[in-house]
């Protein structure tokens, strides 16, 4: 190796190099709506690219410290590889395979974060990260709702801050704004609990993030809040339930939020109604119901991997001029895979991520610091909002999944087993973590 190379490889391995990617990857992730407004599509798809190639190559170097088994989840590899075998029946094999890199690029961020920091170092640059882009929103909504009181058009903000609302900061839609307030705030109270973060910070942090989702208005935002504060009120009581009684309670709130998702299904009308949300439901029962007319023609493979709609593709089009309408998304994550990859892709897709969410469960529940916390609530936020947006199959929504599935993998996995047998260490849960 001559000396340029052992340069290169100690600065693609170093702690700066790490830190550095992964605030890099987590501001272009975040910020893709903005960079995409204010640059263009192909600009921020070389952004992405020369991460991604550069992700591998941090994770080359770093080689030795890794395993091959555990460098992604069975049911991610088998997801991604049902996506580009899609090709072979989509309706447009460019546009599949587009989408298909769209997947992948993202996921290799998300894998190389999730293999050069740990959880906590993860957690604090996703709040170091979420802290700019909100204050970011804040800050354009003042601007374009207060001080010059027009909207700014090519960011898709309405400024309607001056009458509470809804606003939508710099990712294009409230919905959207919401969906990322709800993960900020668990990710800055996580920070708070980890004493990783001052109260000066943290408190003012907290309240930036609760600020903006209400101001977003969006329907999402009070079922993830509910479901997040169920989930950590149940976490909290098993965390502190002494470890022989553990499984007991265990299955008791299992229990207890399968006839709590009963009761809401029976009430579901009344629920609708008292959130306001009736239009927007209405609209997607439409939706969801000649999607479901699709997938009869093709219920086991699906149209094809897309992942946002594309305009003039079918089955696309041909659903929104049944509806005389414009969708870019099944505004279901279930129903989009349904649709574009079918049972075996929704089986898939629902492996990934309830494999992810019971591993990081136990995990939290086991372990002393609150930190693996984070983990499973973030997994919840992902899994409810599913039922009413595809934010989790592109963009932030898929990088968070991949990283989440990868964290809880790696603490609770069959690979961890194959591992000890190989270097005979037993893998422990230990208390002090």
């Amino acid at each position: 190796m001559t000396t340029s190379q052992a340069r290169l490889s100690r600065l693609l391995g170093s702690v700066e190099m790490a830190r550095a990617y992964t605030l890099t990857a987590l501001g272009a992730t975040f910020g893709s709506f903005a960079i995409e407004r204010m640059t263009s599509a192909m600009t921020f798809a070389t952004i992405i690219m020369i991460l991604g190639i550069l992700g591998v190559a941090i994770l080359f170097v770093r080689r030795e410290e890794l395993s091959l088994l555990r460098i992604a989840p069975t049911s991610l590899l088998m997801f991604l590889l049902l996506a580009l075998i899609s090709i072979l029946w989509t309706t447009d094999r460019a546009d599949t395979f587009t989408g298909w890199l769209w997947l992948l690029g993202f996921a290799l961020l998300a894998i190389t974060i999730g293999h050069i920091r740990d959880t906590l170092q993860t957690v604090r640059a996703i709040g170091d990260t979420l802290r700019v882009m909100l204050a970011l929103s804040l800050g354009v909504e003042i601007l374009s709702g207060i001080l010059l009181d027009v909207p700014i058009l090519f960011l898709d903000v309405e400024g309607n801050l001056a009458i509470g609302g809804p606003i939508q900061g710099v990712f294009g839609t409230r919905n959207m704004l919401g969906f990322i307030a709800v993960i900020a705030l668990i990710t800055f109270v996580i920070e708070w609990r980890t004493q990783s973060l001052a109260a000066p910070i943290a408190i003012p942090s907290i309240g930036l993030a609760g600020f903006l989702a209400l101001l977003s208005a969006s329907p999402t935002v009070l079922v993830l809040a509910f479901a997040v504060g169920v989930v950590t009120l149940a976490l909290t009581i098993v965390r502190h339930t002494p470890s022989r009684r553990r499984n007991f309670v265990q299955w008791m709130l299992g229990a207890l939020v399968a006839a709590a998702l009963g009761v809401a299904f029976v009430f579901r009308h009344q629920i609708i109604a008292w959130m306001g949300a009736g239009s927007d439901f209405s609209t997607r029962a439409d939706l969801w119901n000649q999607i479901l007319d699709f997938v009869a023609v093709k219920p086991l493979q699906g149209w094809g991997w897309f992942g946002p709609w594309q305009r003039g593709e079918y089955p696309f089009t041909y659903i929104n001029y049944l509806l005389d309408d414009r969708h870019e998304t099944a505004l279901n994550a279930y129903f989009d895979v349904l649709l574009q990859l079918g049972i075996v892709g929704l089986l898939l897709f629902l492996l990934l991520g309830g494999v992810a969410l019971v591993r990081s469960w136990l995990v939290a529940s086991a372990r002393r610091s609150v930190v693996y916390a984070w983990t499973p609530l973030v997994l919840v936020t992902l899994a409810v909002d599913s039922m009413f947006e595809s934010f989790t199959l592109a963009g932030a929504g898929w990088f968070m999944l991949v990283l989440c599935a990868l964290r809880a993998g790696q603490s609770r996995s069959w690979r961890e087993s194959i591992d000890a047998a190989n270097t005979g260490v037993i893998p422990t849960l230990r208390a002090q973590e």
